[in-house]
């Protein structure tokens, strides 16, 4: 990967920088409010990040673990479409900028505009960016913009909306998700992966085809998701390295963390979507791998492979939950 292109440690680096000096106990006392809000109703007209202590723990709370969800988005994305390049991104609700430096370390050069109504969030995007050292970042446009049924989007390459649906009310994410439709080349939506997160993922993802996108990822095809409503939720994990600022932020002590997520990507161009994609944490017992599998044919099913799958059974074991399955699509059990 080009050395200009951000990484987590490089994110790490600049909020470390930015925010030295910030008291833990203030930072904490913000952090406890932010996850409130963020487990209540937030009506569209009250933004979640109020000024530059909220926005100031928020860069340190939530940035490192979207920035890690939202990377592996775009790997997927990347994964079905290896030849497509974005010229322009558009990042909606992109706040303090953790989606935008995701696509600036996947693709080296979209021109990125971060919408968020948060001035406060915006400022210290903006600042991050810029301490961030990469062409793409301290090059973007950060505007002000209200997030809802009055937002316009100009055409983009890629529209990335991220962590933002749950503060919306239904009739702005419905306008949101049909705008981004309208404007883009690729959209990809992400959601805390929780049954409610996965539910407003699963919505997007109907609006979306409806509008005439494909699905790109996570899903092998762009047909009803097989999950029954209720008894299920497809969702994904993301290893996040936790920074002593994180720590410090979270109360924790363990040096990463997990972050759960919901996501879909959906394009107006061909794409190669997977054969299958492993939906679950792999179960590797004695001789064996059991592994939970959404398909293109067949919706979800179970495949056990075993030691006598020879170089099936060895790559089962090095598979990670959301991987395509199988390595070769020719190869089924």
């Amino acid at each position: 990967m080009n050395a200009t292109l951000p990484t987590a440690e490089t994110l790490r680096t600049a909020l470390a920088a930015l925010l030295d000096g910030l008291p833990p106990t203030k930072a904490a006392q913000a952090v406890d409010r932010l996850i409130a809000s963020y487990r209540g109703t937030t009506p569209t007209d009250a933004p979640v990040l109020r000024d530059r202590s909220d926005v100031a723990a928020y860069a340190a709370y939530r940035m490192p673990a979207t920035f890690e969800a939202v990377r592996a988005c775009l790997a997927a994305l990347r994964d079905a479409a290896p030849e497509w390049e974005p010229a322009t991104h558009t990042d909606v609700g992109g706040g303090t900028g953790a989606a935008s430096w995701a696509v600036a370390g996947e693709w080296d050069g979209p021109r990125t505009t971060v919408l968020d109504w948060a001035e406060p969030a915006l400022a210290l995007g903006r600042e991050l960016a810029l301490a961030s050292g990469v062409p793409g970042l301290r090059d973007a446009t950060w505007q002000r913009a209200r997030i809802g049924t009055a937002l316009e989007l100009a055409p983009t390459d890629l529209v990335t909306v991220s962590y933002v649906l749950k503060e919306l009310t239904p009739a702005d994410r419905t306008a949101l998700v049909d705008a981004a439709a309208a404007a883009a080349q690729a959209v990809v939506v992400v959601e805390p992966g929780t049954p409610d997160g996965y539910a407003r993922v699963i919505d997007a993802r109907d609006r979306l085809v409806a509008a005439g996108l494909t699905v790109a990822a996570p899903c092998p095809h762009s047909g009803a998701c097989p999950i029954e409503p209720g008894k299920d939720w497809c969702h994904f994990s993301a290893r996040v390295s936790r920074s002593s600022l994180h720590r410090q932020v979270k109360g924790g002590s363990l040096s990463h963390e997990d972050e759960k997520f919901s996501y879909v990507a959906a394009t107006r161009f061909p794409t190669v979507p997977v054969h299958e994609r492993v939906t679950r944490r792999p179960q590797i017992r004695k001789g064996q791998v059991l592994l939970e599998l959404c398909t293109r044919d067949e919706g979800l099913r179970r495949a056990t492979v075993t030691k006598r799958h020879g170089e099936l059974y060895r790559a089962a074991r090095d598979t990670a939950w959301g991987d395509a399955w199988p390595p070769h699509a020719e190869q089924d059990l």
